[in-house]
């Protein structure tokens, strides 16, 4: 209750237009690394290739010092965030347009801005999310656009149904995955995630009440559009757009699915048993 109390006397208004600005260089061996971790041939990406779209997610990745980090695993609250106390926080969407494509071995500079920050009520409460604003650049120009959509909650009853919707069985595209440890493990790894739920299988079941490790957001937006890039190899990404409707966990194999709408779009899912879980757009040329 104290949680609640405090997310709603926040004045979330005081961190819009927030901004920050961050470097990287696009290294080869993270690049490698995501691909063997994808089950990918590391060695299709050299110097001077290009990024594939959605792997730029494992640059960037957090600097905060272990005493900073929250019991949980996450970075306490504060600094560039909105100092929300609801005591869940994910990763619930975003929109991505990509100009031109990265390449491995250059420098690039990100700047990102908080562009909303929104009260909402959910069926266990008080919401707030919070969109973040990505712009990543070089000297060669702008390469993508990125909307965030970072969401603050309270935890989900003991036993309460998951969420998610009914999936559609009409899938053109349907590849099986297994999200087993090891997979979420390496992706955290990689982003330099380390919150528990993605690894720590006690604290997850006992402390956060889930009956498994939770798939990355990122990871299963990743695995949509490299099964749809794996089937369409000749198509280029223009925009992404994803939307978390539910969670998934490594108890279960679940399908990524998908389907054109026309000759430029095409809708993508993920099935789990029957419950649709994640929903993106993909739009190409």
């Amino acid at each position: 209750m104290n949680d609640c109390k405090e997310a709603t006397t926040v004045d979330l208004s005081q961190w819009v237009g927030r901004g920050e600005l961050r470097t990287d260089r696009i290294d080869q061996r993270v690049a490698q690394a995501l691909a063997a971790t994808l089950d990918r041939d590391p060695e299709t990406l050299q110097e001077g290739a290009n990024l594939p779209p959605l792997w730029h997610w494992v640059y960037f990745t957090p600097n905060v010092r272990a005493s900073e980090i929250g019991t949980d695993g996450h970075p306490k609250r504060g600094g560039f965030l909105p100092t929300v106390n609801l005591p869940n926080r994910m990763w619930a969407g975003g929109r991505l347009t990509f100009e031109q494509p990265l390449r491995i071995g250059e420098a690039v500079t990100r700047i990102s801005r908080i562009a909303r920050c929104e009260r909402k009520t959910g069926r266990n409460g008080e919401l707030v999310f919070v969109t973040v604003e990505h712009t990543i650049s070089s000297e060669r120009g702008v390469f993508l656009v990125e909307e965030q959509d970072i969401v603050y909650r309270q935890p989900a009853p003991p036993g309460a149904t998951l969420a998610g919707e009914q999936a559609s069985a009409s899938a053109a595209l349907r590849q099986r995955i297994h999200p087993d440890p090891v997979l979420l493990f390496r992706y955290s790894a990689l982003t330099f995630n380390s919150h528990r739920i993605h690894y720590d299988q006690p604290y997850t079941t006992r402390e956060e009440g889930y009956p498994g490790l939770v798939v990355q957001g990122p990871l299963a937006a990743t695995l949509l559009l490299e099964t749809f890039r794996a089937a369409h190899p000749a198509k280029r990404i223009r925009r992404f757009a994803f939307r978390a409707v539910g969670p998934l966990f490594d108890t279960a194999d679940f399908d990524l699915c998908g389907q054109l709408t026309g000759p430029d779009s095409a809708d993508l899912w993920t099935d789990c048993d029957g419950r649709l879980a994640m929903k993106a757009e993909v739009i190409f040329d």
